[in-house]
C-alpha cells in the first residue's frame, strides 16, 4: 500500500494549524467538488480524506508517526466515505446551476450547507432556532451645536409597520381561537426533501402559510386582515447624549418594520450638526474633544496693556481677564465650560449641574489689527515704534 502525504495534498506544512488544514480544504473542496464545473471526484475524495485525518488530533498524532499505511488507516480513511465534516461550514456551496441532469431533474438547486447540516446533525433542526426580524431603518435628523454639547430630548415621527395594536401581532379576531397549522404541524417549518449525489436529504423554511407561528386564526383579525401588522405613523421620543459627534448613530430597539410570526427590526438615528449661528458665527465655535473651543478677538491695545472682555458662550455671558502682552495665536483656559461628562451628562436637564464633569472652554486668541487708522493713532503709533515698541 503506497503512503499519502495528506500534508501534500491539502497544500500545508507539517506543522499547519488546524484553521489552516480547515481552510486549505474548504478551498480544495469548493474548487473539485465533482458537481462543480471541472470538478475533479478523485481529487475531492483524496482532500477530504486528508482532512478527516489531520483534523482529528489522535489520527494527525498517529499519523505522523506511522503515515497512512499505519494501524487504523484503512485506505487511509477512504473507507469512511465523506467524513470529516462535522463542524464545518459548507453553506458557501450553494450551487446556483443546480445538479443537472441528476435523477432527470435538471437542475435541481440545493445548499451543501443544509445537505452536509442533515448528515452530521445540524440542518432543519439548527434552522428551526433562528428569530425572523424585521428590517431596520434608519432616519436623519438635525440638532443645534448647543445640543450636541448638552444633549436633549428629540421627538419626531417615522412611518412604519409596527405589531398589529389590536390583535397584538397574533392576526386573530377579539375571543377568536388559535388552530394548528396543517401545512407545517404546528412546527411553523415546512421540511424539503431535495435530493443530491449522497442521496435524499431534509432542509426546513419559514411556512408561508402561519408565517413560522405554527398557529392559524380561526377568524382573521378585522382590525389588520389577519396580517399580524398595520402601517403607522409613530411617534418616537429619543435622548441625544451630551458630546454627541456629527455622523454618529443612535439605536432605538424594536421601533424598525415589524414582520408576521417574527419580532420587529431596529431604528437607527443619524446625527448632523448644524454649525454655530448667531452671537458664535463669528467666534468659530467648535467641540475639540471634552473641550468647546472658540476665537476671542481682541484689540490691538488690548495685547499691550491687558483687558477684561465679556464674551457670549454656551453657559451665558462671562468674563475673561486678557493679561498684558498675550500674543496672537495663545490659548486661554476657562475651566468647567466645556463639555459635560460622566455622571449626570446623560440627562440633558442635568447636565450644565456644577457636579456634573466637564471638559475647558478654550479661547484662541485673535488679535485685531485694524486695516485703516486715523492721523491721531498714527501719530501715537510711530511714537511707539520711536520707543522701541
Amino acid at each position: 500500500m503506497s503512503q499519502k502525504d495528506y500534508y501534500e495534498i491539502l497544500g500545508v506544512s507539517k506543522n499547519a494549524s488546524k484553521d489552516e488544514i480547515k481552510k486549505a480544504f474548504r478551498k480544495l473542496a469548493h474548487e473539485h467538488h465533482p458537481d462543480k464545473t471541472g470538478g475533479d471526484d478523485k481529487k475531492f475524495k483524496e482532500a477530504n480524506e486528508a482532512y478527516s485525518v489531520l483534523s482529528d488530533d489522535q489520527k494527525r498524532a498517529q499519523y505522523d508517526q506511522f503515515g497512512s499505511a499505519g494501524p487504523g488507516f484503512s485506505g487511509g480513511g477512504g473507507g469512511q466515505g465523506y467524513g470529516g465534516f462535522d463542524g464545518f461550514d459548507f453553506s458557501g456551496f450553494t450551487q446556483g446551476q443546480g445538479f443537472g441532469g441528476f435523477g432527470g431533474q435538471g437542475g435541481v438547486e440545493f445548499d451543501l450547507g443544509d445537505i452536509f447540516g442533515s448528515m452530521f446533525g445540524g440542518g432543519a433542526r439548527s434552522k428551526k432556532s433562528s428569530v425572523r426580524k424585521g428590517s431596520d431603518i434608519q432616519v436623519d435628523i438635525e440638532i443645534d451645536f448647543e445640543d450636541s454639547i448638552f444633549g436633549a430630548e428629540k421627538e419626531f415621527s417615522v412611518h412604519r409597520t409596527s405589531t398589529c395594536n389590536v390583535c397584538q401581532g397574533s392576526r386573530a379576531d377579539k375571543g377568536s381561537s388559535l388552530d394548528t397549522c396543517k401545512d407545517c404541524g404546528g412546527s411553523g417549518q415546512v421540511i424539503e426533501t431535495k435530493r443530491s449525489i449522497f442521496g435524499a436529504f431534509q432542509s426546513a423554511r419559514t411556512c408561508d402559510t402561519c408565517f413560522g407561528t405554527g398557529k392559524i386564526p380561526k377568524d382573521k383579525c378585522k382590525h389588520c386582515k389577519g396580517r399580524g401588522t398595520e402601517s403607522i405613523k409613530d411617534s418616537i421620543k429619543v435622548i441625544i447624549p451630551a458630546g454627541i459627534e456629527p455622523g454618529e448613530m443612535l439605536r432605538v430597539a424594536g421601533k424598525g418594520e415589524a414582520i408576521t410570526g417574527g419580532k420587529e427590526g431596529d431604528l437607527y438615528i443619524k446625527i448632523h450638526v448644524r454649525k454655530p449661528s448667531g452671537d458664535f458665527a463669528g467666534a468659530r465655535l467648535r467641540k475639540e474633544g471634552n473641550n468647546i473651543a472658540m476665537d476671542a478677538i481682541i484689540k490691538l491695545t488690548d495685547t499691550l496693556l491687558g483687558s477684561e472682555y465679556k464674551l457670549n458662550t454656551l453657559d451665558g455671558t462671562i468674563t475673561v481677564t486678557i493679561p498684558q502682552g498675550i500674543k496672537h495665536g495663545e490659548i486661554l483656559r476657562v475651566k468647567g465650560k466645556g463639555v459635560p461628562y460622566g455622571p449626570g451628562s446623560s440627562n440633558p436637564d442635568t447636565s450644565r449641574n456644577a457636579k456634573t464633569l466637564r471638559g475647558d472652554l478654550m479661547l484662541h486668541i485673535k488679535i485685531d489689527v485694524p486695516q485703516r487708522l486715523s492721523k491721531k493713532a498714527q501719530k501715537l503709533i510711530e511714537e511707539l515704534r520711536d520707543e522701541g515698541l
